[in-house]
């Protein structure tokens, strides 16, 4: 418990840092939608939407590789090798797709981007420095230096939207206000390389082993572009079939649904490097110990925070966006939060299948569902709209979920304690009838019926023991230490 003591303290810092993330998000929502219309705001979403693809394939799965062969090696030598290696490989292979994207501005622009070829060639440049920079990124996660993997993140994220609110505000074009990302990322690009630089020193690759860290990484590609596809091809869906408005209307709902995978973040960035020392030591015990806890405090935050955000979703839209963009897509946020459930219960599930290096088994899951998720959403999306869309979605979430725990069992214990999960649920849901019956306005009804809300919940599932008294005096414990 000592172990996952000290976990729970690194999970906390980065749990602040995707919150810090998240609310710089969220004061840039209402800048770009207020100041732009519902058309320039999908453009917007797909540009982010395309940002977030392409790691997913230049990386070759070597992100999960450093963090799964390089978290417990203590020869510098080796971790010298291997990550200047993979990081040639990746620049390479980035340089192409960005170079891809130049060459074939024309359709990309015209598909996706309502014919502005100058956001294609801004987000060529983006994306190039957005694969760079999870590589710089994952090698301190891997080696746990915590507090420096925090702050890049959070200054990636706010030198961006900083520079981009004030674009925006000043009247410049959706493609000028893009610029702000890029220079985001260039700037901590510059900031990581500098001191991983200064740390390993520099070194020529020779790609000792770079045969066996792609065998590991690249079936990873098929279930991070998977996982992807089927979170934002229902945007492109949605534009090619109903136009960018409706991609407006349906993203920024998506987004607030999803805004529940902060909670994951911490369990996502965190296990893969911690498990590995304790797996290959065959210490199985800790192990289940790290899973069965993170699903057990995961689910806890998650599922009243599922029930809550979808009860005040339209408010939310209204005070956040325009009253076009909230009556149209605010029946989309549940569909999004109970996706966010089964994402969430799915990334810790699946460490599982990572240790034992069935990579290629992921993929194979994520391929069937994404072909699946394809197939359905644009058969549906002309008959029921976006809705339908956030109907598929969710299913195909649940399919990759339940896929999952089947094949995960066959080699260690499942980490749920369903008795925890069940009161968790009927704290949820008592919650969840009071902010139904306050049915709050405004942004200071808003904020009281929240802490109310959040007050007895926990007080109800402290009641009913769905968490101990211990536990409570643990996280105390871990807030102030953090």
């Amino acid at each position: 418990m000592n172990e996952y003591k000290r976990f729970v303290q690194k999970a906390g810092l980065v749990g602040m840092t995707n919150l810090f993330i998240s609310i710089s998000g969220l004061i840039f929502i209402p800048i770009i939608t207020k100041n732009f219309s519902a058309i320039d705001y999908g453009i917007w979403a797909q540009a982010n939407t395309t940002i977030a693809l392409i790691p997913n394939m230049a990386n070759l799965g070597l992100p999960y590789t450093m963090a799964r062969f390089l978290s417990s090696e203590t020869n510098k030598s080796n971790i010298k090798e291997s990550f200047y290696s993979m990081l040639a490989t990746v620049f390479v292979l980035s340089l192409i797709i960005s170079s891809l994207f130049i060459i074939f501005k024309n359709p990309i622009a015209n598909s996706i981007f309502e014919g502005n070829t100058n956001i294609v060639y801004i987000i060529s440049i983006i994306t190039f420095f957005s694969c760079m920079n999870l590589m710089f990124i994952t090698f301190f996660r891997t080696f746990q230096q915590i507090r420096k993997y925090s702050l890049f993140l959070v200054l990636q994220s706010y030198i961006g939207v900083t520079l981009s609110s004030y674009l925006a505000l000043t009247g410049h074009s959706i493609e000028t206000v893009i610029i702000g990302i890029f220079i985001g990322y260039l700037s901590v690009f510059i900031m990581m390389g500098w001191i991983i630089g200064g740390h390993l020193g520099l070194a020529i690759p020779r790609f000792k082993n770079i045969k066996e860290e792609l065998e590991f990484g690249i079936p990873i590609i098929p279930s991070n572009v998977s996982l992807w596809a089927i979170d934002s091809i229902d945007k492109y869906i949605i534009g090619m079939f109903l136009g960018s408005a409706p991609v407006g209307y349906y993203s920024l709902s998506y987004i607030i649904g999803n805004a529940l995978l902060i909670f994951l973040s911490p369990f996502v960035l965190l296990l893969p490097s911690i498990l590995p020392k304790y797996f290959e030591e065959g210490n199985l015990k800790q192990v289940n110990i790290f899973l069965k806890y993170s699903m057990k405090y995961f689910l806890i935050i998650i599922v009243p925070a599922a029930i809550g955000i979808s009860l005040i979703s339209k408010q939310v839209l209204m005070m956040i966006s325009t009253p076009e963009i909230a009556i149209n897509g605010y029946l989309i946020t549940p569909f999004a939060c109970l996706g966010a459930i089964f994402v969430g219960m799915y990334g810790i599930v699946n460490n599982i299948l990572i240790l034992e290096k069935k990579t290629k088994l992921l993929g194979k899951i994520w391929v069937f569902v994404c072909v699946l998720n394809i197939i359905v959403s644009i058969i549906i999306v002309q008959y029921i709209g976006i809705i339908g869309i956030a109907i598929v979605t969710l299913i195909c979430y649940s399919i990759a979920f339940l896929i999952t725990i089947y094949h995960s069992k066959k080699y260690l214990d499942l980490p749920f304690e369903y008795k925890s999960l069940i009161k968790t649920i009927i704290s949820a849901i008592i919650m969840g009838l009071f902010v139904s019956c306050m049915n709050p306005n405004g942004l200071m009804n808003l904020i009281i019926t929240i802490i109310i809300a959040i007050f007895i919940y926990f007080i109800v599932l402290f009641l009913i023991k769905g968490i101990e008294k211990e536990e409570f005096h643990f996280f105390k414990q871990m807030i102030n230490k953090i």
